[in-house]
């Protein structure tokens, strides 16, 4: 005889691959849709490099497939991150049988607030992280040396950076569900900051490229997005 645990266990496999098919397919369907902006995608993505270049330079490809891989790189990222949604969509219809109504109505917000953060995130580092950084880079070389940039390693840079900032900015989230659930408490995290701030210096070391304006771009809002999250925060406790 079947153990109805088992088969419960069984089922809620079964969705979650049906669930994570589904992902697969819309992404799938998006990047059909960007396909044909492709080098408009391209374009936006690579224009703050592009501007901030010498006169008489311009982004070079070093490999034979560079030309063709580069744009489509990114522009299945792009249809990546624009199923973000989505994918919130999918994991929330996995979760909300399984909670109550109380609980359902604290979790839309957290869902939707996770959203706007990780594409927040984003946004700064493109509009602000990126050209500052790359300002600088373009400006500390020396005379003797012409910037051309390599447009696979341009957009590694670019693409790591977006990621980091996406999710570094979660942290208010991740702050408040941890108090809120009474994980730890909000006096204890208090106590551990001087530990949390040192470690977002060390995340921001490990997650962005290998230079000390990008590591810090990250580090201090983070710290400051820690700082939001505990404001925001009620201890169940008290």
């Amino acid at each position: 005889m079947s153990d109805p645990n088992e088969m419960s266990y069984i089922e809620h496999l079964k969705e979650l691959r049906s669930r994570i098919i589904r992902m697969f397919f819309f992404s799938g369907l998006i990047l059909l849709c960007c396909l044909p902006f492709t080098n408009n995608i391209y374009l936006f993505v690579s224009s703050p490099m592009i501007d901030l270049l010498p006169s008489g330079s311009s982004m070079i490809a070093t490999e034979v497939a560079s030309p063709f891989i580069a744009p489509l790189r990114i522009t299945i990222y792009t249809a990546l991150l624009i199923s973000v949604p989505y994918f919130f969509i999918e994991l929330w219809g996995f979760i909300s049988p399984g909670l109550y109504k109380k609980e359902k109505a604290f979790v839309i917000p957290l869902i939707i607030s996770s959203i706007i953060l990780f594409y927040t995130g984003i946004v700064f580092a493109y509009l602000v992280v990126n050209p500052i950084i790359l300002s600088f880079f373009i400006s500390a070389a020396p005379d003797s040396i012409q910037v051309m940039t390599d447009i696979n390693k341009y957009l590694d840079f670019i693409l790591k950076l977006f990621f980091a900032f996406g999710f570094a900015f979660e942290i208010p989230i991740a702050t408040f569900l941890v108090i809120t659930t009474g994980l730890i408490s909000k006096d204890r995290i208090k106590t551990l900051r001087p530990y949390l701030i040192i470690s977002f210096f060390v995340v921001g070391m490990f997650l962005t490229p290998p230079d000390i304006f990008s590591q810090l771009f990250l580090a201090i809002p983070m710290w400051l997005l820690f700082e939001l999250g505990l404001l925001i925060s009620r201890d169940p406790t008290n």
